[in-house]
């Protein structure tokens, strides 16, 4: 049953018994259901005692007012966890995809609160290469709008037509949210992270390939934390519904820790 997680600010689940140890951080345009064959009711006997939120603007919870960035979805599951009545800190916090930008952003900012990161999934890395460019049409309707030559409707329609299909679903704020999110670096606070990591990856993964866990393990190994990679074969980007079990004996090791 979802409930306010976080004085009516956050909804989710608490799943498990005995003290929270663990914070579960979903994707993009997905919610905490993605985690209950890792570590909740899905996961079989002994599940551990976990924080699901969904975070603003996905599942039950409300869009924030203005367009945040890692920092602020941080800065809201801190508040969270620093509100639970039953917090055994430091937890383990696992991120998938969008939730692995807030985890290590948290680890990073509050490092008293994070005793371990299980990162799977997470584009925190921007491959070497050049960018990819907007289409031609899409660079000149956006260039037209501009000079206000074609309208807002025009200009959504190619939007919509020409835009990532994360762009396509966005809407309002969270639209905003999405572009800040994927202007942001994560190196400096890849760099800083003290706490043990595991990465859990998919090796077809298309939306976050393997050489960025190669990349992100090559930078946390510089940094005074420990890195483990293990890589599951076949496994696309939506690792926590295809191989719950890898995921959840990341998390059981970083507990065990």
């Amino acid at each position: 049953m979802l409930r306010v997680l976080d004085q009516g600010s956050l909804f989710g689940e608490r799943w498990g018994e005995g003290p929270v140890r663990v914070l579960a951080l979903h994707g993009w345009r997905r919610t905490h259901d993605d985690f209950a064959g890792v570590v909740g009711p899905r996961s079989g006997p002994g599940a551990v005692g976990t924080l699901a939120p969904d975070l603003p603007g996905f599942g039950a919870t409300t869009a924030p007012a203005v367009p945040w960035g890692s920092g602020e979805y941080a800065a809201s599951v801190a508040d969270m966890l620093e509100r639970s009545h039953d917090l055994s800190a430091p937890v383990v916090v696992i991120g998938h995809s969008f939730g692995g930008r807030v985890a290590v952003t948290l680890a990073a900012q509050r490092p008293d609160l994070v005793g371990g990161l299980v990162l799977t999934g997470a584009p925190l890395i921007r491959l070497p290469g050049p960018a990819a460019r907007p289409a031609a049409a899409y660079r000149s309707l956006r260039r037209l709008h501009r000079l206000h030559l074609i309208g807002d409707q025009r200009m959504e329609r190619a939007r919509r037509r020409y835009g990532s299909e994360d762009y396509r679903q966005a809407s309002g704020v969270m639209r905003q949210v999405l572009v800040r999110l994927l202007a942001e670096d994560y190196t400096p606070a890849l760099a800083s992270l003290r706490c043990p990591v595991e990465l859990v990856w998919g090796d077809d993964d298309t939306a976050a390939p393997l050489e960025v866990a190669r990349t992100v393990a090559s930078t946390i190994e510089a940094a005074p934390a420990s890195v483990r990679l293990t890589v599951c074969p076949a496994a696309g980007h939506l690792t926590p519904l295809t191989v719950p079990g890898e995921l959840r004996a990341a998390v059981d090791r970083l507990l065990a820790g």
